[in-house]
């Protein structure tokens, strides 16, 4: 019986490994520049606090920050150069 229910573990585990790869999100491009230089732009704006979340969407980075009278800024930038978009 246990060998039954590894061998079953093991064609489940198998059979959805290429689904799991179907799901990853595309990376940026190659030549695209460091997050780090995006987020030392994002931190020299008028009034920045902290960011709150970046998030990475098929062609852009979206960074979410505070300024320091709270208010909420989402700022969509491109990969490659770096600049707003």
């Amino acid at each position: 019986m246990s060998r039954f229910l590894l061998a079953t573990s093991v064609a489940v585990l198998l059979a959805s490994g290429p689904a799991f790869a179907a799901d990853e999100a595309p990376l940026p491009p190659p030549n695209a520049k460091k997050l780090s230089e995006i987020l030392a732009k994002v931190e020299q704006r008028d009034g920045f606090r902290y960011v709150k979340e970046v998030d990475w969407d098929k062609d852009a980075y979206t960074v979410t920050y505070y300024t320091s009278d709270k208010a909420k800024v989402e700022i969509t930038y491109d990969p490659v150069t770096a600049e707003p978009k």
